[in-house]
């Protein structure tokens, strides 16, 4: 049987739903719907020249990327993507085509560097050092059972703080947009990024088919946004948190895990059962906390890195 690679069709809802079935089947702690597959095809940075390709045996996909430069970054030629083959389709073949077809989208943008993803399997690392990468660092994916874990009760703000909601920043989100942009900076990563454009925020993070503005949990001091949580759900039980941080200057104070336990209160009562999130395995704070709430690892990636040319 042959494997064809090709450009995922943006006007194609089953070219959608056959990739985000992929990137549930091959990485189930992260959310996907065919609107969030097609949300950052239609809506990333133009330099960022963001792309998604299939690999496809018989009309049906097997397997998936998804690809693009590091725009943001001081540095430039850094490329990234992220390739998952399905487990009962590997040893085919799909997974070389689709990592080549990478290489060389990317080097012809002018990338000298790719970084990529790859589940801590004995098989998966074997791949990507037999193809000249090197491993860099890794992360965890941390599961929460919402329906019949115990959440860590609820606690009032201490004086001046007050909580809100996301919905509550829609006329006005570029003060999210302001503490959003300084958490992540902070946040380790191989790619160092400066910061983002508001536009392309509110297109890429605010208008995220995923992101769930009425679980989205803000902690407020003297009317700005100290500290937040990003809350993504599938609109069916599943909720994740996309991002978790506090303002430097407050922080210290235990506003961000005040959000999030909130955010997870108001997800069991919405009847969302399970809760996902991710963290660097060098994050021993953040960790720490998610711990605390009940999270506890279900697998880990690796990041590897290859220099190209």
């Amino acid at each position: 049987m042959t494997i064809t690679v090709r450009d995922l069709r943006p006007d194609s809802r089953a070219d959608a739903e056959g990739f985000s079935h992929v990137r549930r089947l091959t990485v189930p702690f992260m959310l996907s719907t065919p609107e969030s597959v097609l949300h950052p095809l239609r809506h990333s940075h133009p330099d960022a020249h963001f792309g998604q390709l299939v690999a496809e045996e018989d009309g049906e996909i097997i397997g998936v990327v998804q690809l693009g430069l590091a725009h943001d970054s001081p540095e430039p030629g850094q490329g990234s993507a992220s390739v998952y083959v399905r487990a009962d389709r590997s040893q085919r073949g799909a997974g070389s085509l689709l990592l080549r077809a990478v290489e060389e989208r990317l080097a012809s943008l002018g990338a000298h560097k790719v970084y990529v993803w790859v589940m801590d399997a004995p098989d998966n690392r074997a791949f990507a050092e037999r193809r000249g990468y090197r491993a860099s660092r890794s992360a965890y994916f941390l599961r929460l059972d919402l329906a019949g874990g115990a959440l860590p009760p609820l606690q009032d703000p201490p004086p001046g703080v007050e909580l809100r909601t996301g919905a509550d920043f829609a006329d006005d989100p570029r003060p999210l947009f302001l503490l959003d942009t300084e958490a992540s900076s902070d946040e380790p990563s191989d790619i160092h990024t400066e910061s983002a454009d508001y536009g392309a925020w509110l297109e890429a993070t605010w208008r995220h088919p995923l992101l769930d503005p009425a679980l989205t949990t803000v902690a407020v001091v003297d009317g700005s946004p100290a500290a937040f949580t990003a809350a993504y759900t599938d609109g069916a039980h599943r909720y994740s948190t996309a991002m978790t941080g506090t303002a430097r200057a407050h922080r210290g104070r235990g506003l961000a895990k005040l959000a999030k336990n909130t955010s997870l209160h108001r997800a069991r009562a919405a009847g969302y059962t399970e809760a996902f999130t991710g963290n660097d395995t060098g994050n021993g704070p953040m960790i720490a906390i998610n711990e605390w709430f009940g999270y506890e690892v279900c697998a880990t990636e690796v990041r590897y890195v290859r220099e190209l040319g």
